[in-house]
């Protein structure tokens, strides 16, 4: 099924580069102009200062020429001539913004391809990884201690295959899913999954969130819990905990990660939620032991834009890193 041109489709982004050569033109032609014009104002204020009465009464000097010329078909001659510089410097600009904009466009289109090529392999994986943790739940005797990591497992790999998705359908440009999520469930569910993550390295992953209903899908949201709880559990030290704490602030909830580690060096605040940034690796076990590649951060920001939510970096330092995750209430905020 095709996807109608908008914000984010392949024929959106062509126009946009388009129109970004466009402008590059035009603020060349511009540039052109405005030199042109100061040019022919030197002169013309040049050739009127030698026709006035004094100057043009002068007797000329053994050796010197004296030429005569028509101030009104000097200004004609002048004029067509800066007309045809702007627009030969105009359309030499637009053709030169377009052959440096291309690059741009065909690396996007490269990234494009990547994730959908990659979206769509990884999905015949997945299926056959369910299709096998069904056999081994049937195989498996009613009541058996796996059953419940088998049920969690299947819903892991349900988790993973809707995360795809979302990936295959950003990549075709496909607007947001709407949704709405329980905040609590979401929190509850990433800390336990993580916690085990954690547990190995010496941190506890504590969760303390109100019953309260979001405005974004619960995939989505999932994503930016697990981004956000990652890179505390890589921050906190052995022998500490990363806590979550949601809370309604007016019309939306505030989602608190909080780690106690030795806060985010190494780079400018204002850019940590830009794609490939990254600080000093965290001096703990779980950090030196992770390969961050500066994306979880901007990926969370990027989701929190598509669907009206926001992330902040509350405070960071010696005592530990927060951030907040603030997001549009679902409804009246009340958990169903």
């Amino acid at each position: 099924m095709g996807h109608a041109p908008g914000h984010g489709s392949p024929l959106a982004d062509e126009r946009a580069y388009r129109r970004s050569a466009s402008r590059i033109g035009w603020q060349v032609m511009a540039v052109c102009a405005g030199l042109v014009v100061v040019g022919g104002a030197v002169v013309f204020a040049f050739v009127f200062w030698q026709t006035t009465p004094g100057e043009a009464g002068k007797a000329p000097q053994p050796g010197e020429i004296e030429v005569r010329l028509d101030p009104g078909e000097l200004l004609l001659a002048v004029g067509l001539l800066a007309t045809g510089a702007v627009l030969c410097a105009g359309l030499a600009a637009r053709l030169i913004a377009r052959r440096a904009v291309a690059p741009l466009d065909e690396a996007f289109r490269l990234q494009r391809r990547f994730v959908a090529d990659a979206s769509h392999e990884l999905r015949t994986p997945l299926a056959v990884v369910d299709a096998r943790a069904q056999q081994l739940a049937a195989l498996s005797p009613a009541g058996a201690a796996n059953q419940p990591v088998l049920a969690e497992l299947r819903a892991d790999i349900r988790i993973m295959s809707e995360v795809i998705d979302g990936m295959l359908s950003a990549a075709s440009g496909a607007a947001p899913t709407a949704g709405s999520a329980r905040l609590d469930r979401e929190v509850s569910a990433v800390a336990r999954d993580l916690g085990s993550v954690a547990a190995p390295f010496g941190v506890r992953v504590e969760a303390d969130c109100a019953p309260l209903a979001v405005g974004m899908p619960a995939v989505t949201l999932r994503r930016c819990l697990v981004a956000l709880l990652e890179n505390a559990i890589a921050h906190a030290p052995r022998d500490s905990a990363v806590t979550l704490i949601g809370a309604r602030r007016g019309q939306r909830a505030v989602l608190t990660v909080r780690d106690a580690g030795g806060g985010i060096r190494g780079i400018d605040p204002a850019r940590l939620f830009d794609r490939g940034a990254q600080g000093e690796p965290p001096r703990t076990a779980q950090g030196e032991a992770r390969t961050s590649r500066g994306i979880g951060l901007a990926l969370v920001s990027e989701l929190c834009a598509a669907h009206g939510a926001e992330v902040l970096l509350a405070r960071t330092g010696p005592g530990g890193t927060e951030f907040e995750l603030l997001l549009p209430l679902a409804g009246d905020g009340t958990q169903r």
